[in-house]
């Protein structure tokens, strides 16, 4: 693993991440009233372990969660 360093005017370099957060504001935060930080921080994280890492498809795997994908890519380099 190496890390890559550019202008800090060129916006692909966080392109990813920008994109995760997005999607977690969008199909969860902004539908929620939280109380507390924990029980945001708690929400969060089974947002991303139960749904966005298990069942969620993402077009980047050819629409198959990470979980499928993994599996899937396990059997087939075995």
């Amino acid at each position: 693993m190496f890390q890559i360093m550019s202008d800090k005017e060129t916006c692909y370099n966080n392109a990813m991440a920008e994109t995760f957060f997005h999607t977690i504001k969008t199909e969860l935060v902004y539908l929620e009233k939280y109380r507390t930080r924990g029980e945001t921080k708690s929400n969060i994280f089974n947002f991303i372990e139960r749904f966005y890492n298990r069942r969620r498809r993402h077009s980047y795997l050819n629409y198959f969660s990470p979980f499928n994908f993994e599996e899937l890519y396990s059997k087939l380099v075995v």
